[in-house]
Order: structure tokens, then C-alpha cells, then sequence
């Protein structure tokens, strides 16, 4: 009766040494999240936000985007980093011709502009505004310049192909200054990245493309000084 009594409470005590050693066993898992967390900038927590956010606001990874301040760039990833305690959940967007990585919060994109590709029907829009008649106000350059600059910056790939046509000059016209040259490159580079990226052509194509597009403009050939004006370009008070 002794030794029965001595017995049984020998077996609760066998089994609290096994809880005592799952819960020693279980500590290590208890760190896991904490392994995983400071390996935020590895691969586990990529590939779990990969899991949970493909997607966001309409956008998902592997898309190709217009991002205004820089032209078009690719989503690689939708990832969540904590910033002074909070989280925040970021695009991870790609400029490779730039060499260039931005990380845009998710509940900004609306605020910075960025949007989708343009549809072929805008794009088919894009390029016949190409082929019209070059507007030029009739206002000093540096005021030109930052209406030009401010359709470079604007995202909308009509606007941007309203610079191109407007500083475009054919080989029998007048040379562009420095500064119309590098306004009309950077207007040319946003426009035929998204015609690139749109038509999955290169964009040495696109600037074919759209180069054949300026050469069935109005702007043909030596004209008299008298008419270069009326023919080649319409010339806008400032007033409007």
C-alpha cells in the first residue's frame, strides 16, 4: 500500500518534467518570430509578405507602372518594414535603366501619381498628337521651360507627347539650345518607355515608332523665314 501510495505521485512528476521539457523545446519556436523579424531584410520575410500581399490598391508585383518623377518602372515586390514602431507596407518598385530602387508606401500612390500603364488606345492618342502642329507660347523660355517640365513630371503620356512635338526639330531646321535638347531627350525617354512597355517592344523600336509618328507632322523641309511661323507652328498668347 506503501510503495503503491510512493508510486503515483512519481508519474505526475515524470509528467511535469515532460511539460517542463516541451516548454523548454517550444522556446526556440518562441524566437522564431523574432529570427524571422530581424531577418527582415532576408528571405523569409519576403517570401511570407509575397504570400500574404501580391497585391495592393489594383497594383500587384511583376507590373509594369508609371511612377510621374520617373517614368516607367517595374513592382518586384510588395514588402512590410517597421518604421519608429509602426508598420508600413511599401511598393518595392525597380528603374532599371536608371539603376534605381524606390520603395513608395501603399497609401500613397493616389498622392505621388503613380498609375498604371496607359491603355493602346491612349497610347494610339499619344501618337497622333505627335503629328500635329507644334504650339508655342509666345512667352520668355524659362517660363516655356517649367510648362514643359511640369508635363515631363505629370505622368500623362499625352502631355509628355505634347513636349516632344513642340521642341521636336527636323534635320533642315534651326538646332535646339542645351536646354531644349535635354527637355525634348527626357520628354522623348518618358514616351517611349511606356510605348515600350505598353506594345512589349524595345525602345529603340518606340523611337522609331514615334519618329515616324513627327515625320508626318506639318514641319517639312526649308521654309521662308516669313512663313516658318503660320506653317510650322501655332504660336499662343500667354493671355490664354
Amino acid at each position: 500500500m506503501t510503495r503503491t501510495t510512493g508510486k503515483k505521485p512519481a508519474a505526475p512528476q515524470r509528467t511535469s518534467q515532460a511539460t517542463r521539457g516541451a516548454t523548454r523545446g517550444a522556446a526556440p519556436a518562441a524566437k522564431t518570430p523574432g529570427a524571422r523579424k530581424g531577418a527582415g531584410e532576408g528571405v523569409l520575410p519576403g517570401m511570407t509578405a509575397n504570400k500574404k500581399t501580391t497585391q495592393r490598391q489594383g497594383f500587384k508585383t511583376n507590373e509594369f507602372i508609371v511612377y510621374p518623377a520617373h517614368g516607367v518602372g517595374q513592382i518586384l515586390a510588395i514588402e512590410e518594414q517597421e518604421v519608429a514602431g509602426a508598420k508600413l507596407e511599401l511598393f518595392v518598385i525597380s528603374f532599371v535603366k536608371d539603376k534605381m530602387t524606390l520603395r513608395v508606401p501603399t497609401a500613397k500612390i493616389v498622392s505621388v501619381g503613380m498609375r498604371k500603364l496607359a491603355e493602346p488606345a491612349l497610347v494610339k492618342r499619344a501618337l497622333e498628337t505627335l503629328k500635329g502642329r507644334a504650339r508655342i507660347k509666345r512667352t520668355m523660355w524659362s517660363r516655356r521651360a517649367q510648362e514643359y517640365e511640369a508635363k515631363i513630371n505629370s505622368g500623362d503620356i499625352v502631355a509628355i507627347a505634347e513636349v516632344v512635338r513642340d521642341l521636336y526639330r527636323s534635320e533642315t531646321q534651326p538646332e535646339q539650345s542645351y536646354s531644349e535638347r535635354q527637355l525634348y531627350e527626357a520628354a522623348l525617354d518618358r514616351l517611349s518607355r511606356e510605348i515600350a512597355a505598353v506594345q512589349k517592344i524595345t525602345e529603340t523600336e518606340a523611337v522609331k515608332e514615334i519618329e515616324a509618328a513627327l515625320a508626318k507632322g506639318p514641319r517639312r523641309g526649308p521654309k521662308p523665314a516669313t512663313e516658318e511661323a503660320s506653317s510650322d507652328e501655332s504660336v499662343e498668347d500667354e493671355a490664354a
